[in-house]
């Protein structure tokens, strides 16, 4: 299975900054963007930041009022789950143009 491009990019930031599945959702939840992500964290020389995953869940808690979201799904879970509604609206399509062709032969 292919990985959309979006989610790569969400994949190769966790993997990077050492984000857990529930902080890549609050950092989606939170429109960030996965490759801006290093401006927000921490350096050496950059004491007065705060790690990014402890960023991300104190301005999600601020914003949603809660510690963490409803569900996590981990990006891989939800990639799967796109690929599976793309096939299903693939095949019904798919099945809405045969019933219709027999409805209206083309001949006539």
């Amino acid at each position: 299975m292919k990985i959309d491009q979006k989610l790569q990019a969400w994949i190769d930031a966790r993997k990077r900054y050492g984000l857990s599945h529930a902080q890549v959702q609050m950092a989606r939840e939170l429109g960030l963007n996965p490759k801006k992500l290093g401006s927000l964290a921490n350096t050496k020389q950059q004491p007065w930041k705060a790690p990014l995953p402890v960023f991300i869940e104190q301005i999600y808690a601020k914003q949603f009022k809660r510690s963490q979201p409803e569900s996590v799904i981990s990006i891989e879970e939800r990639a799967r789950l796109q690929a599976e509604k793309k096939a299903a609206r693939r095949e019904a399509k798919r099945q809405a143009r045969a019933s219709s062709d027999c409805l209206w032969p083309a001949g006539e």
